[in-house]
């Protein structure tokens, strides 16, 4: 096993965008995807288990363990507006190889519920103190791009590791549009 998906629900989305919150610099993503998950109340429907996931276990004060998870959440958006999957994990992958496959099941289970935008979140580490951070942004496609830019979003030169640069990348190879947007952060704590 590398990725064990299991899905348990299969719900009928409306033009959804997959909004990604695995951890990274400071927490970013992560805090945005529990926020969201918290806020909207989505429901759980699916889940991706790896061997390229660290090798332990979690345990809680009444004995229970978990490990290592990335799970999907839905909520249907209101009146025709479109309806979102949130990506939430505790762990992104160990290996190159296993960054790859990871997300190719995330576009693969994407793809299944009608997706064709992703948004990816995460944070650009800045070391100086920051009133306000800027966010940046890099996109697989001009026109998205630009709408980020609008937004006031500055474009992102340099390199972005991990999920939330893979999967801009990798969308575009399936005929996606893909966002990444990164907060500026120190990096030195969970930072939103």
């Amino acid at each position: 096993m590398v990725c064990k998906v299991q899905i348990y629900e299969k719900p009928v989305l409306n033009d959804p965008v997959l909004i990604e919150g695995l951890p990274g610099i400071g927490f970013v993503a992560n805090i945005t995807a529990l926020q969201l998950i918290k806020e909207l109340n989505a429901t759980l429907f699916a889940q991706i288990q790896s061997s390229a996931f660290q090798d332990l276990a979690m345990t809680t004060g009444k004995g229970e363990t978990y490990f290592p998870t990335n799970q999907f959440y839905y909520h249907k958006g209101k009146d025709g507006e479109r309806d979102l999957i949130i990506l939430y994990g505790n762990t992104q992958a160990l290996t190159t190889v296993g960054q790859y496959e990871l997300c190719g099941k995330i576009l693969d289970i994407a793809q299944e519920f009608g997706c064709k935008y992703i948004l990816t979140v995460g944070g650009v580490r800045n070391e100086e103190k920051i009133e306000k951070p800027d966010i940046y942004c890099t996109a697989s496609d001009k026109e998205t791009l630009q709408d980020a830019l609008g937004l006031g979003a500055k474009v992102m030169k340099g390199h972005i590791f991990g999920v939330a640069g893979l999967l801009v990348g990798l969308s575009k190879l399936r005929n996606m549009k893909g966002l990444c947007l990164l907060a500026e952060t120190s990096g030195l704590y969970p930072d939103a």
